[in-house]
């Protein structure tokens, strides 16, 4: 319905861009857990944005699980509404349907997501779903993050986030991100980034979670 809504919103309204973007990274982290089982994967996205601010997208990357459930790519279908509410504030809000195919179970979850931006330096983002993980149950996810520019080809980003996920599985837990990201040429950049979980992440995730290093290359177009 979200991804329908939006379509309806672009295509009724004026095409502000297409964007995208691709990554080469040795590991997918996602919230903290390995989403390779800790192997490379191939990432890539596109974006088709309006005037007055509405977006959809898609983004996917290779996945590896355990047990394996037949998983062996992801899709990101996103539709939200993204812009400016002061001079040092942005909002973005979106629905984003995460999709599995060719799965021997049903892994396809959706949530409600929000981002709030101050002077694209520190944000706040909150997720929201009563399927979270496809577990069907509710989940709640928070993460607030920094980036400082160093110059004008480097820059550092950290990030620490909290899901709760008591209703699903009994626990919740908390991860932590530090990258350093270098503009080599362009729009192309090394990132190498360090995460960390806790312990309730090791119990829920597995060898998936705890310390861990991810180098990546990447652009955008």
């Amino acid at each position: 319905m979200g991804t329908l809504v939006v379509g309806l919103a672009l295509s009724g309204s004026a095409l502000a861009g297409v964007s995208g973007n691709a990554t080469l990274t040795s590991d997918y982290v996602w919230r903290g857990s390995s989403q390779t089982l800790e192997d490379p994967a191939v990432q890539a996205g596109i974006k088709l944005a309006s005037e007055p601010g509405w977006y959809a997208s898609m983004w996917g990357s290779g996945v590896s699980f355990e047990p394996d459930a037949g998983a062996r790519s992801e899709f990101d279908l996103v539709a939200g509404w993204s812009g400016q509410l002061a001079p040092d504030w942005a909002l973005d809000v979106n629905l984003t349907h995460y999709l599995y195919p060719s799965t021997d179970v049903d892994l396809d979850w959706t949530e409600l997501n929000s981002t709030l931006t101050w002077k694209e330096r520190v944000w706040v983002s909150v997720g929201v779903s009563d399927d979270a993980l496809a577990s069907g149950r509710t989940g709640t996810y928070a993460q607030l993050g920094a980036r400082l520019p160093l110059n004008d080809q480097w820059r550092l980003e950290g990030a620490v986030g909290q899901y709760w996920l008591d209703s699903a599985y009994a626990d919740d837990y908390l991860h932590g991100q530090l990258s350093a990201i270098w503009t080599v040429h362009g729009p192309w950049e090394l990132r190498l980034t360090a995460h960390d979980t806790d312990r309730a992440a090791k119990r829920l995730f597995g060898g998936n979670a705890g310390s861990r290093v991810e180098f990546a290359v990447q652009t955008a177009f």
